[in-house]
């Protein structure tokens, strides 16, 4: 080992050459017999940094480590004669031939000096010295032999550093060019060029398996999966990336940009499994095929079915329940609750169903921070009541008989164009509503089963809860507590919790027995939008509807412990006290936070129960002012009386003033009441804005 390495060991520094051409020290860490190198190691801007170098650009730069390997031929070398004329040819003959061959210089020694002259060989210095002209002369030929020697050694060295720069130059050439095809093949005025590469590589490793019709179709109680729209032209505008990538019929993947400490930035690749994953080239159809279409038999084996469409604004709820978008039109008939109807009618007709006589109703109606509408009814006001057996009742909700597929489609047409839309921090033109299509079957005017299909608003996640309009502010609040209410009431129809929250919101309140039975089954379609821009709002989505299956499939999270206190009781006495002892939505509210305490903050708890509270006294105040309303009509008609009575001649006084009297009293009760309802009204929306000033939407999780 120690011949190959020379005088190198371990700790020993040399000179190294860099890649780019700098020469500096480094120290060695380790010989690698096998493959003649060594590794070496040296610090540059406060970080270690290593290398393995072979042994010949080792010695290139560091002579003086090298092997002495021209040490071994000397002894074997006869010392040179005295006469200068046979030493002169011997140098003539050797340079050509000094390398190779090593057997031709003993038999010419053999046949000009003889053998016994060898352990001559250190006394001939002796008696050299008297004659001055012929003492140099013999070791400078000797030095000139062994610089020959060196020179045709290091010669072989230096032509296999050159062999290896040539191979270095070759392949920076090479990296060049593929640098120069690849920005020729990419528009490098992208703003995240690097970003694109990261994915586009990593993608190229992935072994894609789209879902496709073949696959079968699983039974689900409650079917979670997600669908992956294309960029839209706003997004192709600004070169934003897609930053979704779906490998297989069941993952769903997430590149989410990151940034290092020392700015470097790095790709940070989230996996997601669902029951189903559909790309950007999957139809509604398709989509339509996995979840919906199983729910329909449902219905007929009197049970209640399900569908909702979540996500983030613009991320394709309303084209995928509703139909396709063609500028500001939609076509209807290319949407899920079409496709629904469709087949509707088409199981009516199977023999089996055809001689239960069952009729088919349709109900269209959207909920809108907190207040229900009929979009079938120009959009009327309704109300939502229980009834004496705990029924949840919509009060004046028109259903209408339908009888084909056409019909339908009419009343979505009619319904969409009702439905309530504005400009949110997400999207310019966002539906800010949930808007519930149910299709009915009656058998003999009792009802046999019920589809619901819900567009849900988007999911900011409290992002227009801060804002400076109170309407936003409300809409937001009643979004994302129905969004939170919904996943709760879907954990529980998949563990069989004897208890639902479904007074939490008006939405899980008017789908409280989509909830409830073992014949109850839910399908949730989680849309996502692939800009790199939308990649929050993503793993929000992605967040909630794996939560949502998680909690569903894990047995072992089956058993609760005791429910985690949060720090809001005290905040809870600023509410009115009324209020919190007597409404039951309250204690489904309390619930469905301390259910989601991660992602409740207190003073987020605190603003629902302000909004809760909020709404419940809107309602009281307008029933009451409709009341006094009512009640001034009837005052007005019996104060006629009175002033009819006092045109005649000899009417009765006491009688006139005491009938007035009575009327101002009642007058002076209801309108003091109203009065005092009103100003308690308007405390509750100064302690709304309160509240809304100091929320923290998201607690920070626990490290």
């Amino acid at each position: 080992m120690a011949s190959v390495f020379g005088k190198i060991v371990v700790g020993t520094y040399v000179e190294i050459k860099r890649s780019d051409g700098r020469i500096h020290q480094a120290m060695v860490t380790s010989l690698n017999e096998d493959n003649e190198s060594v590794t070496v190691e040296w610090i540059e801007n406060g970080d270690t940094k290593g290398k393995e170098i072979d042994l010949e650009s080792i010695f290139a730069l560091n002579p003086d480590v090298a092997p002495d390997e021209e040490i071994a031929p000397s002894p074997e070398t006869p010392p040179p004669p005295t006469p200068t004329c046979v030493k002169v040819n011997k140098i003539a003959k050797n340079r050509r031939t000094i390398a190779p061959v090593k057997n031709d210089t003993p038999s010419r020694d053999n046949r000009g000096i003889p053998t016994r002259a060898r352990p001559t060989q250190p006394q001939q210095p002796e008696p050299a010295p008297p004659p001055p002209s012929q003492q140099p002369v013999p070791p400078t030929q000797a030095q000139t032999q062994q610089q020959l020697q060196n020179a045709r050694r290091k010669s072989n060295c230096v032509k296999e550093v050159e062999k290896l720069q040539e191979k270095r130059e070759r392949r920076r050439l090479q990296q060049q060019e593929l640098r120069e095809k690849r920005a020729q093949e990419v528009d490098t005025t992208i703003p995240n060029y690097e970003i694109m590469y990261m994915i586009r590589d990593f993608r190229a490793s992935l072994d894609y398996r789209p879902l496709t019709t073949a696959d079968l179709i699983e039974e689900h109680r409650i079917c979670v999966c997600v669908r992956k729209r294309p960029l839209n032209k706003k997004e192709l505008t600004v070169k934003d990336l897609d930053v979704i990538t779906i490998p297989s019929k069941d993952v769903v993947m997430v590149h989410e940009p990151k940034q290092k400490v020392d700015l470097t930035r790095y790709l940070e690749n989230q996996t997601f499994r669902f029951d189903y994953a559909f790309d950007d080239s999957t139809t509604n159809e398709m989509v339509y095929r996995f979840t919906a279409r199983p729910l329909v038999e449902t219905i007929f084996e009197r049970g209640m079915a399900t569908c909702f469409a979540y996500g983030q604004t613009g991320s394709g709820k309303t084209h995928t329940m509703g139909g396709d978008f063609s500028g500001k039109n939609q076509d209807c008939s290319k949407g899920i609750y079409a496709l629904v109807a469709r087949d509707v009618f088409l199981m009516l007709k199977k023999p089996n169903y055809k001689k239960l006589d069952l009729q088919v109703y349709a109900t269209f109606f959207e909920i809108y921070s907190g207040k229900v509408f009929d979009l079938l009814n120009r959009k009327a006001k309704l109300r939502v009541l229980e009834d004496g057996k705990q029924q949840v009742q919509v009060v004046g909700l028109q259903e209408k008989d339908v009888n084909c597929t056409e019909e339908v489609l009419k009343l979505i047409e009619v319904g969409n164009s009702c439905r309530t839309s504005g400009q949110t921090s997400a999207n310019a033109h966002s539906s800010r509503s949930h808007a519930v299509f149910q299709i009915i079957l009656r058998r003999k005017g009792k009802m046999h089963g019920k589809f619901s299909l819900i567009d849900l608003a988007g999911n900011e996640r409290g992002a227009d809860t801060s804002s400076a309009d109170r309407q936003t502010r409300l809409e937001g609040a009643e979004i994302n507590k129905s969004l939170l209410a919904l996943k709760e009431c879907i954990r529980a129809l998949g563990r069989n919790k004897p208890h639902t929250p479904f007074r939490a919101s008006k939405l899980t309140q008017v789908l409280r027995d989509s909830f409830i039975g073992e014949n109850s089954r839910t399908c949730m379609i989680a849309t996502i939008s692939p800009g790199m821009t939308s990649c929050e709002n993503t793993l929000n989505t992605l967040r909630y509807a794996n939560r949502v299956k998680e909690l569903t499939v894990d047995p072992n999270q089956m058993i609760e412990g005791g429910r985690p206190t949060i720090h809001t009781v005290n905040q809870l006495d600023l509410l009115d006290e009324d209020w919190l002892s007597i409404s039951p939505q309250r204690d489904d509210l309390k619930l469905l936070c301390e259910q989601n305490e991660e992602e409740v903050s207190p003073q987020l708890f605190t603003f629902h129960e302000a909004v809760s509270q909020l709404v419940e006294m809107e309602e009281q105040v307008l029933e009451d002012h409709r009341a006094v309303f009512q009640e001034s009509i009837r005052w007005l008609e019996d104060e006629k009386v009175l002033l009819e009575m006092t045109e005649e001649v000899d009417y009765d006084v006491e009688s006139y003033a005491t009938q007035l009297e009575q009327i101002l009293d009642q007058k002076i009760d209801i309108l003091t009441e109203l009065r005092d309802k009103v100003k308690s009204f308007r405390s509750t929306l100064q302690e709304e804005e309160q509240a809304s000033k100091q929320i923290n939407p998201k607690r920070p999780r626990a490290l």
